[in-house]
């Protein structure tokens, strides 16, 4: 069976075994080669040659911890190094690059967007790998996005956790390592049920309530590859093309959204609201929660239900 499928399938195999060929161990950047090359497959699929958007947007893929993208960074630079050592015309990452576990702007939808989305979402195809796929996508993202979760507490989620009867879910598998519940709403719980149904026929006794083919949970490339895909698809006029790669976190940064311009239009006083978004999405510091408010609409920002006094303690940096 071939290890890479993508349009640099021979590249990423010729590399390999240059780097052999020298005494290096030929498994050192093999997985990340790998992920990078099924990234591609699903990102861009039409591109044969390595450019900085392309390396740049795999590097992006995932809010990682900075030694999982520094492995990531350190391969697709050898990798770039390869193809200009053999004449090919290719980026090289920088050496002096160094991923940093800073703040991103994230994508906020429009609420066309966001329809447009799910309605792709929900037609993704299975593939060869996850058959299977196509039932778990609508109910996974659709979790992750109106429960505010992070990526892996989604597909991290253990079936046990989940009380088909009341809707609490138990998030365990969590950023600080403190446990939440997070409570389904009505339509979210109906669909919970239909899909813990049909999963009883492929689950194969997977313990994650979202099961991948190969044993254990999902991978976070094989989802973020899935929303792109739908996210490519999801056209909402001919004049509102894709610019950019979304986030599997993206989901969550429109749940605090739609939170906080909910509690806006119902006049409440965000600075009260916030500790109880902060429980719920289990923020370790409340600034981190106070974050999302600079993702709001501009017009947004001069309501009296934001004490700005409040806000700049948490940011003293930023000016208003």
């Amino acid at each position: 069976m071939n290890r890479f499928i993508s349009n640099f399938a021979m590249k990423l195999d010729d590399s390999i075994k240059y780097r052999a060929a020298r005494g290096y161990n030929s498994d050192t950047h093999l997985p990340c080669l790998m992920k990078f090359d099924r990234f591609c497959a699903a990102n861009f699929q039409h591109e044969t040659q390595l450019t900085q958007k392309i390396v740049h947007e795999w590097l992006d893929a995932e809010s990682e911890t900075v030694r999982y993208i520094t492995g990531r960074a350190i391969a697709i630079r050898q990798f770039g190094k390869y193809l200009c050592a053999v004449d090919e015309d290719a980026y090289v990452l920088p050496d002096k690059y160094a991923p940093s576990k800073h703040a991103f702007s994230p994508y906020i939808f429009t609420n066309k967007e966001i329809s447009a989305l799910f309605a792709a979402i929900d037609e993704l195809p299975p593939s060869r790998n996850e058959p299977f796929f196509g039932e778990i996508a609508p109910v996974l993202f659709r979790l992750i996005y109106t429960c505010g979760l992070r990526p892996n507490e989604g597909r991290e989620l253990l079936t046990e956790n989940i009380n088909l009867r009341t809707g609490e879910v138990l998030i365990s598998h969590t950023k600080h390592n403190k446990e939440r519940v997070v409570v389904l709403s009505d339509d979210m719980l109906t669909l919970v049920r239909d899909y813990d149904a049909r999963r009883s026929v492929f689950g194969n006794g997977n313990v994650y309530f979202f099961p991948s083919q190969s044993g254990g949970a999902l991978s976070s490339d094989r989802i973020y590859s899935a929303l792109n895909k739908a996210w490519t698809a999801a056209t909402v006029t001919p004049q509102s093309p894709v610019r950019r790669a979304i986030r599997v976190y993206d989901l969550r940064h429109q749940f605090a959204s739609a939170c906080l311009q909910r509690w806006l239009d119902n006049g409440e006083n965000l600075m009260n609201m916030l500790p109880y978004m902060q429980a719920y999405m289990g923020h370790g510091q409340l600034s981190h929660t106070a974050y999302y408010i600079h993702v709001l609409p501009e017009n947004l920002l001069n309501s009296a239900a934001i004490d700005w006094d409040v806000f700049n303690a948490m940011f003293p940096e930023v000016a208003q």
